[in-house]
This record gives C-alpha cells, sequence and structure tokens, in this order.
C-alpha cells in the first residue's frame, strides 16, 4: 500500500522539539510520515524528533543537499572527498532519525554550475560517490533516491535521462531515484513516458505543484502523473513537497520570494487530494 508523507519545510528547515506541535497535527489530519531536511548539525536533536514521531506512529523520511564545498562532482579530489565524507554524516542522520528513504539532488552540488553541460567525468565521479554512499546506506538499511532537478538548480541531472544514466552508473542495490512532479513539470516532455523510463530504479516520490504551493491547485498534470504511477504499480511514498517563506534563511537560499499557499492548507487540501486520487483506483 502507499503511503501519504510531508515535508516539514513549509514550517521550517530546522530540526528541533519546536517541529513537534506540527508533527501532532499532520498525524491529525492523516498522515503517514513526515520527511525532515537534513543540515542541522544538532545530532541529538534527530534521535529526539524520531522518538517523538514514533510515539504518535508516523514513520519519518529524509531529504538533503549539499553545496560548493562538498561538491561530489568537483574537479578538486579534496573537495570531492568531502562530499563524501558529507553523505555519510548525512546518512548517519537519516539512521537517528529512523529514515528508510533519503532523497534529494545530493549527486552535485545544488545551484552550482560550470556554465557548460556535465561531461561524462562528472556523471562518472557522481557515481563514485553514490556508489561509496550506498554502501553506508546499505549497512543503514536506507534507500538513496538521488532526484532530477530542474535545470535552473542543477545542471548535472536535470531530467529524467540524465537522472536514469546515473542511476545505471551507480550499479547499486541502494541507490534508486526519485520522481518530483515540480521538476518535471519543467523539464520533462511527457509524464507518462518518463515515469515509465524510471520506473525501474523508482523509490520515492515528491507530490509538488508548479508554484510549489498547494497540490491540485496548479499547472501539474495530475491525472496523468496518478494513472501512470498506478500503471507501472508504485508502491511507495507520496510526499508532499512544498514551501514557504516562514523559514526566511531557507527560503532565501532556494529563491522563494512570496508566499504560495498557507501551509495548513496545502497539508489539509494536499492529504485529500492525495487520498482522493489514490482511491480512484482502489475503487477500479
Amino acid at each position: 500500500m502507499n503511503k501519504i508523507g510531508f515535508n516539514i519545510l513549509p514550517w521550517t528547515a530546522g530540526v528541533s522539539s519546536n517541529t513537534f506541535p506540527i508533527l501532532d497535527r499532520l498525524k491529525s489530519i492523516g498522515y503517514d510520515g513526515i520527511e525532515v531536511l537534513i543540515g542541522s548539525p544538532e545530532e541529538k536533536e534527530y534521535k529526539a524528533l524520531a522518538a517523538h514521531a514514533k510515539s504518535l506512529g508516523l514513520e519519518t523520511n529524509a531529504v538533503t543537499v549539499v553545496g560548493e564545498h562538498e561538491n561530489p562532482i568537483s574537479n578538486n579530489r579534496e573537495v570531492r572527498q568531502k562530499g563524501v565524507e558529507r553523505l555519510k554524516w548525512i546518512i548517519d542522520r537519516a539512521h537517528d532519525l529512523g529514515s528508510k528513504i533519503l532523497c534529494g539532488p545530493f549527486h552535485s552540488a545544488h545551484s552550482v554550475f560550470t556554465r557548460a553541460a556535465a561531461t561524462e567525468q562528472e556523471y562518472e565521479w557522481a557515481a563514485e560517490a553514490l556508489r561509496i554512499a550506498g554502501d553506508h546506506a546499505q549497512q543503514a538499511g536506507i534507500i538513496l533516491a538521488p532526484e532530477a532537478v530542474n535545470r535552473f538548480e542543477n545542471y548535472l541531472a536535470s531530467c529524467v535521462d540524465h537522472l536514469v544514466h546515473l542511476v545505471q552508473l551507480v550499479d547499486h542495490p541502494h541507490v534508486k531515484a526519485m520522481y518530483d512532479t515540480h521538476h518535471a513539470n519543467i523539464e520533462e516532455k511527457n509524464v507518462t513516458c518518463s515515469i515509465q523510463k524510471i520506473a525501474p530504479h523508482l523509490a520515492h516520490v515528491h507530490i509538488s505543484e508548479n508554484d510549489r504551493g498547494t497540490p491540485g491547485k496548479g499547472l501539474v498534470h495530475w491525472d496523468e502523473v496518478f494513472t501512470a504511477l498506478n500503471d507501472i504499480n508504485y508502491q511507495g511514498w507520496y510526499t508532499i513537497e512544498a514551501f514557504s517563506r516562514a523559514d526566511p534563511d531557507f527560503a532565501n537560499a532556494i529563491n522563494v520570494w512570496r508566499e504560495y499557499s498557507d501551509p495548513w492548507e496545502i497539508a489539509e487540501y494536499g492529504y485529500h487530494f492525495i487520498k482522493s486520487n489514490l482511491e480512484k483506483f482502489e475503487k477500479k
């Protein structure tokens, strides 16, 4: 059975007890789990958050990014090595959190560009880093699900074709792939074809509207998305990822300059939107 999750980024990019009331309300709405950004250096906070989520019966997943000074595809060997060590640290925090999935565009540094198309050498560097990270994740029982991110945020894997090429290069049982409807809405020519291409590697799905607001109130072709995922018998998470300016530092870092939707509207409406779409197929 599919599960429905919510990434708590519309309220905070931090990990602390301040998130506990958010988790309480998400549970009351009906969510099966939450997704948390791993970035905070405070290791003990991840375990505390995991304990509170578990007490509510919520599962946890994790998302992350890496920066310029820990870029797995840097032409500087020392920077690439820092990238590998950073990924290992992130995997350890995901384990503290109790996560079984770690997703995000951590195959390369977010919003760092060379002003040239990706080279095969860069794909090889990324594959090497993910292979090592995959070994570490396997010990923790975690699946890594790197993400294709649109051309304005990334150049190594901006579409499904790029991501599939990378995952095939990695060739590791704990390195799969994620599909994000926001990025796909920008980059893919055909929803059904893109989902069919990624299907053999698909481990996680982000439900995200074209404007990062409330799912179902924008331009994403949702009928095609849910139909295609049902057709490939996708059994993983449907996790809402939306953004706001509630955490200004995070919002500024990802170029979020306005509010798209009220966070609790996203959570309330989004949950019922996903659930109703999944129920369409259960009735057939």
